[in-house]
């Protein structure tokens, strides 16, 4: 039945056929048909928008028409026939976009990672008997915010690490303490765009059943809006999701570390 209702609208002049608003619709409506993507059928699109942040060339928008209601049984009967497919067609189009770190992996935990010595420039201070071997704990790629598709297979039921880009650098402890079992997404809110991570982020907490979420930031203004845009999402999702707030010195110290259930207390 049809009824007035938000979808994808894509405008085929702005779109060059690259491919980066496939992986990020969840259900599968877009595709890449004869070099432009398009909608594959009304039903398949929920109009949530998580695609829109993905084009390099805005060519999607979100606009209201008649359209087919959101089927989420046709969405699982479409993805079940088609899933390898769906996937191979949003793959080639990436990479043939040159964007390998669109690449989706989930990474097995590593083995001491060798560096050479030769290579490596190291300081008078160092200890001549310190270790040049580091352990990635690392279990996901990619790990920008932008670059990761909300249906990405390792978010589902991740405890998740949403981190500053300044606060995974500046943190020496990172995949001693912070890393291991978790899913990270770093970022920059200050130059990156904010409307897209609160899509995202929304789109995200809506469909992968997040367990946990920790939150890492510098003592900053560039950093402070971080946890804002985190927990609009999370009430935009109407999701329950318990978090854990740490704020870092410039020397990368811990200045604070608080735990909350926000959605619990705000909804």
């Amino acid at each position: 039945m049809k009824t007035m209702r938000k979808i994808i609208e894509i405008d085929d002049e702005l779109c060059d056929g690259c491919g980066q608003c496939v992986p990020s619709c969840a259900e599968g409506a877009i595709q890449i048909v004869d070099g432009k993507a398009r909608i594959m059928a009304d039903n398949l699109c929920d109009g949530l928008g998580a695609c829109m942040g993905d084009c390099p060339n805005g060519a999607l928008k979100i606009i209201e028409r008649n359209a087919d209601e959101f089927d989420e049984e046709a969405v699982e009967k479409y993805l079940a026939q088609t899933p390898e497919k769906n996937t191979e067609k949003a793959e080639e189009a990436l990479m043939a976009c040159g964007c390998s770190s669109q690449h989706i992996q989930t990474l097995a935990p590593s083995n001491t990672i060798k560096c050479n010595v030769d290579e490596v420039s190291m300081t008078a201070n160092q200890s001549s008997n310190q270790s040049p071997n580091q352990s990635s704990t690392l279990s996901n790629w990619p790990v920008q915010i932008r670059l990761i598709p909300p249906q990405a297979p390792f978010l589902k039921n991740a405890d998740l690490l949403i981190t500053a880009d300044c606060a995974a650098v500046a943190y020496p402890n990172l995949h001693s303490s912070l890393l291991p079992g978790k899913i990270v997404m770093m970022g920059c809110p200050k130059f990156d765009d904010i409307e897209e991570y609160i899509e995202k982020f929304t789109a995200i907490f809506s469909t992968a059943n997040i367990k946990s979420l920790t939150i890492v930031l510098m003592e900053v203004p560039c950093c402070s809006g971080l946890p804002g845009i985190v927990k609009k999402s999370i009430e935009a999702a109407k999701a329950d999701i318990p978090i854990t707030e740490i704020i870092l010195s410039a020397r990368g110290e811990i200045l604070s570390e608080t735990g909350s259930s926000y959605a619990t207390q705000n909804m």
